[in-house]
């Protein structure tokens, strides 16, 4: 079987791994209040990359532990971090941030259900997120340590601070280093918290931890990069959401400051960094050097 065919596979399962933990972990939409239990399965499970929870799992086979503890301990992490993801986009969509009417293809949630029952979904995502990895049957300084590493990386100083600096930034003029710590707020932040948790559930060192950052954080940054290439170059009905609104809303983005083959070169390098970062890890490390070629060349 070629080294495609393997990680075709390995994709597969593990969306599929995805799917069914996000499955069990969300309330069942039969749980009062029913709609905003339906919302909320609605904005987690309507399809996407799954970009983040696939992290988690590719960072977790980097370990030798194989015990039952740790595989709770790892879907705990992916359906958490997919949570906070999802809340972050029906937020992002509602009309006082982005106003969006398209997310995977379909209606965001505030236009299939209303403005209120979007922002109580976000709310109690976020919520639940904590609560799956505080009942997570794993060791507790486990549970501990993923609950502080996806706290910060969604908070003030993380992803909300990066929406924040966005917001701010609208018909403005960043610099490049400004630029690049909006993104490694806004996306960077829970991309890298997602290799993070795989880390501390796969129970590594911390020399290992160092080397899954700087992959993560090289990986973080191409991702917004790459982001920034589609909004730009991409219709609708690829992106599944609504293209060009960077453009429209004046946003600072790597095509508008420093050009498209500027911006498609970096992600290139960035990608190169990120998997150079994974090198003692050996074939171990096989699933992530795959996954950051899927996050730099997707579109293409």
């Amino acid at each position: 079987m070629s080294s495609v065919d393997l990680f075709q596979e390995w994709l597969t399962s593990h969306s599929a791994r995805t799917e069914a933990a996000l499955e069990v972990l969300l309330d069942s939409a039969q749980t009062n209040p029913l709609r905003l239990h339906e919302a909320m399965r609605y904005a987690a499970q309507g399809g996407g990359k799954r970009i983040r929870p696939l992290l988690v799992y590719a960072a977790g086979q980097l370990g030798n532990d194989q015990s039952t503890s740790k595989k709770i301990a790892l879907d705990a992490g992916a359906v958490a971090i997919e949570c906070i993801h999802a809340y972050s986009l029906v937020h992002d969509d509602m009309p006082c941030m982005d106003d969006d009417d398209l997310r995977r293809g379909r209606p965001t949630v505030h236009k299939a259900y209303d403005e209120a029952t979007a922002l109580l979904v976000g709310d109690a995502l976020q919520t639940r997120a904590f609560e799956i990895l505080a009942n997570a049957k794993c060791g507790a300084d486990v549970r501990l340590s993923m609950i502080s590493a996806l706290a910060s990386a969604s908070g003030s100083r993380g992803m909300a601070g990066g929406q924040a600096i966005d917001l701010e930034s609208v018909g403005k003029k960043l610099d490049l280093a400004g630029l690049k710590q909006m993104h490694a707020m806004k996306t960077g932040a829970l991309l890298s918290c997602a290799v993070q948790l795989g880390g501390i559930a796969a129970d590594l060192n911390a020399i290992q931890m160092t080397h899954l950052q700087d992959y993560s954080q090289a990986l973080g940054l191409a991702f917004q990069i790459v982001d920034d290439v589609l909004d730009a170059t991409a219709d609708s009905q690829t992106l599944g959401k609504t293209a060009g609104k960077d453009a429209i809303n004046d946003k600072p983005t790597y095509v508008t400051l420093m050009g498209l083959d500027y911006a498609q070169k970096t992600a290139q390098e960035l990608q190169e960094t990120a998997i150079a970062s994974l090198d003692s890890f050996g074939s171990k490390a096989q699933a992530l050097k795959d996954l950051a070629f899927l996050v730099v060349n997707r579109g293409k």
